[in-house]
């Protein structure tokens, strides 16, 4: 996808021109035994960094990290967990799914992903009549599938599916399926042809599982060695990896010394409004060849913000209602060094 193709042209053009791109992500937004206060507060924060008039610095998207919906009759429940809760969100809101988006429940949800794929994969854009029905016009999204690349201004995202296990992830599908990997390390092989000729936008790959996490699940040492595989072999790191799932806001530096000599922002963003949970982790604490930095039992979201130099990732907490900037990361997009 182009981001032209989600926004338009002349909205894609603006951004370039401002000099910078800014989005939201957040994940496991489902609710918890029907009560949607911690989303709806999650929601209204997000909405809160638009301003009137100001097109080109606002978010140009939100990136779902997955979890859209927990449990059975996913179809019936988009309207009042996904469509109810971002009536006032300006912005169009792109997905992967994570596992419970592709649960299955004899009688109402046999076929996995499918409404994930109805609403976030639609053939064309259409305002789905559960939602025209309560009066809110968010129309469907139209990606080509569970994994893709949005190329945008200052910033190419590879989102992948990570499958429908509760944990770890993985990128292999099912009966030993290795499409998403063989077309992961071909999109990896293009981007680095592409910045080799001059393309110096930021890399930024996300998962639904994670890569790193001490709370709420695991991580995915064999995701994350399927990932470091694919980036090797087309010799180009990313600058950050993003995931959800934990239903915690955990952050980690990685160094790697391949493809290159580098550090990676690795970020947990599963605090979308669904059941916190807690981190056992210590500050400084080794995990891997990753650094735990900083966690947050509660909720809330992180706006990225990407220009031509460097990218910044800001998380701002929302839990008991109150919007504060809890934690701030920044890459360098020439020297991979974080601060």
């Amino acid at each position: 996808m182009e981001l032209a193709d989600i926004i338009g042209k002349q909205n894609a053009d603006q951004i370039q021109t401002s000099g910078a791109i800014r989005f939201h992500i957040a994940g496991d937004t489902g609710r918890a035994s029907g009560d949607s206060t911690d989303q709806d507060d999650v929601a209204e924060a997000m909405t809160s960094d638009y301003q009137a008039g100001h097109d080109a610095t606002n978010p140009a998207f939100f990136f779902h990290l997955g979890d859209v919906i927990y449990g059975a009759r996913k179809s019936a429940l988009y309207r009042d967990e996904f469509y109810r809760p971002y009536m006032k969100y300006p912005g169009k809101i792109l997905a992967i799914p994570g596992n419970h988006d592709g649960e299955t429940f004899t009688g109402t949800d046999p076929t996995p992903l499918q409404a994930f794929l109805d609403n976030f994969c639609a053939a064309q854009a259409t305002v789905p009549k559960i939602a025209s029905d309560v009066g809110i016009f968010r129309e469907t999204m139209t990606q080509p599938g569970v994994y893709w690349l949005l190329q945008a201004p200052f910033v190419n995202i590879i989102g992948l599916y990570s499958n429908i296990a509760e944990g770890p992830g993985n990128l292999i599908g099912a009966k030993g399926d290795k499409k998403q990997l063989t077309w992961l390390q071909a999109t990896l092989t293009d981007l680095k042809k592409a910045k080799d000729v001059g393309d110096s936008r930021a890399l930024v790959i996300a998962t639904h599982h994670p890569v790193f996490s001490e709370g709420g699940h695991s991580g995915s040492a064999e995701m994350l060695q399927q990932i470091d595989q694919a980036c090797t072999a087309a010799g180009i790191a990313p600058h950050a990896l993003l995931a959800g799932h934990t239903h915690t806001y955990q952050r980690y530096t990685r160094t790697i010394a391949k493809p290159i000599a580098a550090q990676v922002i690795c970020v947990d963003v599963g605090d979308g409004g669904h059941a916190a949970s807690p981190v056992k982790a210590a500050t400084g604490q080794p995990v891997g060849d990753a650094k735990f930095v900083k966690s947050l039992r509660g909720y809330g979201y992180v706006l990225v913000t990407v220009d031509k130099n460097r990218m910044v990732l800001e998380m701002f907490e929302t839990t008991n209602g109150e919007k504060t900037s809890f934690d701030t990361a920044t890459i360098d997009l020439a020297t991979y060094r974080v601060t």
